[in-house]
């Protein structure tokens, strides 16, 4: 597989620092540890967002750092979490004294270091929440995981919460939105082919001619199986009704809990789709999906959310959480209301997502 690198050590540093020279009025970096902030971080009286995970889904995180959204974004290596000491300085650079919260896509790497890393800023006298993002209904475990896997839901909860701190939310009431956008959001994914990571050189995985994976991770990791080619309306069904049936979700997950300064572990039930709700559809690129293709799969989705009686208010179609060069498409609805249709439509001026600005 042929890659634009220069080597593949290089290849996470050399990213930041060609966005620093593209972007230097929205953003900063860090190379040690590496991380992506605000050009005019901390803002004052704001809760600063921070979010992160292994490198290889751009823009997702660092494409989304800059005003009304991620104040910054810390970048492991490729398909690798970023360390607690990144986190961690990232707190120190973007905290203005009124709390950081921090959104966590559910791999065990990324919780474990976020929380490690929430741990050390609050014995240094920083306010930190974690909230955690698992809203793919393809698995309820995976390789990676301990309950559902974070993907799409991702991003729309960076810029609904980014929008609500720019607009005075205080910590508690920014993580109780958040939690909302993670219980009302569902995505399920798939492969059309496999990725290249730039270390590895070769595929991650063997997919033939004439199969598709059905339900992937943006890691590549597998999904509920392996199918023969389709059309795009049959795919298309297939990721929309999966979740559009998905059941009543119940998990657990660990939180910061200030009062009794201890992590606690909470009981969370996600309710499903319901008729005449209004949703925002997102249909995502996993990298080479070109964007003709993926307004073939939002024409067929937009028939089957009006069939189901579903009102989409609004649409967002594109690659932005990618599995490097891979071939296939997600598909996230998101159950909204005024509170998150005012956030969603807020400004926004980022790398890769602006509007109002």
């Amino acid at each position: 597989m042929k890659k634009l690198i220069n080597h593949p050590d290089n290849v996470v540093r050399e990213s930041l620092e060609g966005m620093a020279v593209a972007h230097p009025d929205l953003l900063k970096i860090n190379l040690d540890p590496p991380l992506i902030y605000r050009a005019d971080a901390p803002i004052l009286n704001k809760v600063a967002i921070i979010s992160g995970g292994g490198s290889g889904h751009e823009p997702l995180h660092g494409g989304f750092v800059g005003a009304g959204m991620l104040d910054a974004a810390c970048p492991g290596e490729v398909f690798t979490s970023p360390t607690p000491d990144q986190m961690l300085e990232a707190a120190k650079i973007v905290n203005s004294g009124a709390g950081v919260l921090n959104i966590v896509k559910n791999y065990s790497g990324d919780v474990m270091n976020f929380e490690l890393a929430a741990e050390l800023a609050i014995s240094e006298g920083i306010r930190v929440l974690n909230i955690l993002i698992d809203d793919d209904v393809a698995v309820k475990d995976s390789l990676y995981t301990q309950g559902r896997r974070g993907v799409g839901t991702t991003l729309l909860a960076e810029k609904i919460c980014g929008a609500a701190a720019a607009a005075g939310y205080d910590l508690k009431q920014l993580a109780n939105l958040c939690r909302q956008v993670n219980g009302n959001g569902r995505s399920m994914g798939m492969a059309l082919t496999s990725c290249t990571p730039p270390a590895k050189g070769s595929p991650m995985f063997d997919l033939g001619e004439a199969e598709i994976e059905f339900g992937i991770g943006i890691h590549g990791e597998p999904g509920r199986k392996r199918i023969c080619l389709k059309s795009a309306d049959e795919i298309t069904e297939m990721l929309a009704l999966s979740i559009l049936e998905d059941s009543a979700y119940s998990r657990k997950v660990r939180e910061w809990d200030e009062d009794k300064a201890e992590w606690t572990e909470l009981e969370i039930t996600d309710p499903p789709f319901q008729k005449s709700d209004r949703i925002l559809a997102f249909v995502n690129s996993m990298g080479g999906t070109p964007l003709s293709e993926l307004y073939i799969v939002y024409r067929k989705l937009a028939q089957i959310c009006e069939q189901k009686g579903l009102e989409i208010v609004r649409s967002l179609i594109g690659p932005y959480i990618t599995s490097l060069e891979m071939q296939g498409c997600s598909i996230t609805l998101l159950k909204m209301n005024d509170e998150l249709i005012k956030f969603w439509d807020a400004p926004v001026k980022t790398p890769a997502l602006r509007w109002g600005l």
